[in-house]
């Protein structure tokens, strides 16, 4: 878990500096007496055997975690994997998703096989893949206008490149905070703006997990013609229920998370 916890740190400190939002909420939590658990740590990636979800998961599985299940998800074109580390119950799952180009228009396909035909091949082979940012080069902003009328997953990918999307505070780990209503509701007072695709709650007790996030704040990013304020990271909450073994759930919901994902949807700004 060691060898794991140094690679979160890595993951964190990069993900508060693409998401202040992120480490105010944090702040807030352990401000009001919570002690922070994460739930789960999301990372996006394309559909390809040089960049898939099985090489990202490398230095997860060499620091002990194992692979505990698969999703589809049909509408948005996208597979995703989820792992857990048995030994330690707290250990943060992690859940990577990858866009399946095939699916989308030649244009978005010839962009993702150009981007991936440019890293670097002693890039492709390392364990830091799964934090190493934009490995493609500095964005075109015509292009990732383009790529977010198919996909904003793919845009999103386009600028940031290989780090965690988002992490997700553990409701379950909360005392005052513990009802994903009550949280929400704290920070919404506080002047967070939640996601409100699909309802501000995604999922039920009776479907064992309960997910809400933050709207992903904004970020100025260098593109080749200038500097544009665009969606960068979210924050995510999760508050998982017991199944009938006593036993608490520890998937995911397909049809919660493609909701989740818009969390990041918002327009940019000029």
């Amino acid at each position: 878990m060691i060898k794991a916890q140094k690679l979160f740190d890595q993951l964190w400190h990069d993900y508060i500096s693409q998401n202040p939002e992120a480490k105010r909420v944090y702040d807030l939590l352990v401000s009001e007496g919570e002690t922070v658990v994460n739930d789960h740590i999301a990372f996006r990636t394309f559909d390809d055997p040089r960049i898939s979800i099985d090489i990202l998961a490398k230095p997860f599985i060499d620091a002990g975690y194992e692979y505990k299940g698969d999703y589809v998800f049909e509408e948005k074109k996208l597979v995703a994997k989820h792992y857990e580390y048995k030994p330690f119950r707290d250990a943060p799952r992690i859940f990577i998703s990858a866009l399946q180009p095939k699916y989308f228009s030649p244009f978005l396909q010839t962009s993702v096989a150009e981007l991936i035909d440019r890293i670097p091949e002693k890039i492709l082979d390392a364990s830091s893949l799964i934090h190493a940012g934009n490995v493609w080069g500095t964005p075109e902003y015509d292009t990732y206008l383009k790529l977010k009328e198919e996909s904003e997953y793919a845009a999103w990918l386009y600028v940031y490149g290989f780090r965690a999307n988002h992490f997700t505070v553990s409701i379950n780990a909360l005392k005052k905070y513990n009802d994903i209503y009550v949280l929400n509701q704290f920070l919404k007072d506080q002047g967070f703006v939640l996601n409100a695709s699909g309802g501000e709650v995604k999922g039920t007790p009776e479907e064992l997990l309960e997910q809400s996030s933050t709207k992903a704040g904004k970020l100025d990013v260098q593109f080749k013609k200038g500097v544009f304020n665009i969606p960068s990271c979210y924050y995510e909450f999760a508050r998982r229920y017991p199944d009938q073994t006593g036993k608490l759930y520890g998937g995911f919901i397909a049809k919660s998370a493609d909701k989740i994902f818009e969390s990041t949807d918002n327009l940019p700004e000029n």
